[in-house]
């Protein structure tokens, strides 16, 4: 999807977001959080040192970016995309939480190693497969030496993943990348070390069993997946 395809949605995409997930029983707001919330346990449990900086990949209309301020509060946020339509709702929605660039061609402008987490959420399945290694090589020249990247994908192993998907408006040209695929284009990108963690197991009415999905990330059914890149 080109820049003015995501302008097009930009205006409508908190309520077309809203009745397109409406069958998982959870609302844009829950997702945007829990999606955060794994990253904020990632970095607590791997004993990392608290960001300085985050950029958000692909940050859309901003559904992430409150989550990011309140959980790496001490953190500079960075929103990067190639939508000014959406940055400007973003900027409407959340004033002064964060920097807002727009990338306006294949090179992403911002500093190297000025980052200490990369996030992203469902974007690169909007990006031609060809461009994604390149893609990669531009976030691994912004990570720092000690950063990781975290990046959110549509799981195509889900059947309610893959109909939700089919029947929402700007994911028209959506292409859902296996992990095992997503993982091997970090790899070639020159990411040394790269996992994958299963997320987003039980729908809505199921959400008592939730605190169990934490020990279920290596498991392929999860509606999502997470990679954890570094090195």
């Amino acid at each position: 999807m080109q820049a003015a395809e995501f302008d097009k949605y930009a205006r409508d995409y908190l309520e077309t977001h809203e009745r397109n997930v409406r069958i998982s029983g959870e609302t844009p707001e829950y997702f945007a959080r829990y999606k955060i919330d794994e990253v904020r346990r990632f970095w607590s449990q791997a004993g990392l040192t608290e960001p300085r900086a985050v950029l958000d990949f692909g940050a859309g209309v901003g559904n992430s970016l409150p989550h990011l301020a309140e959980s790496f509060p001490d953190a500079r946020l960075t929103a990067l995309d190639v939508s000014t339509e959406s940055l400007a709702v973003a900027m409407r929605r959340f004033p002064k939480i964060a920097d807002f660039v727009c990338q306006n061609g294949p090179d992403i402008p911002l500093a190297p190693g000025s980052f200490d987490l990369i996030f992203s959420s469902c974007v690169f399945h909007h990006i031609d497969a060809a461009q994604h290694i390149r893609t990669f090589e531009g976030l691994k020249r912004l990570l720092s030496p000690t950063g990781r990247m975290i990046i959110f994908e549509h799981n195509p192993l889900n059947p309610v993943t893959r109909h939700i998907v089919a029947g929402c408006e700007f994911d028209e040209d959506a292409v859902l990348i296996p992990a095992n695929v997503f993982k091997a284009r970090q790899h070639a990108a020159g990411f040394a070390k790269v996992a994958v963690r299963y997320t987003g197991f039980f729908p809505g009415p199921l959400r008592k069993l939730r605190p169990l999905e934490r020990f279920m990330t290596g498991l392929p059914i999860g509606a999502q997946y997470c990679t954890v890149a570094g090195g």
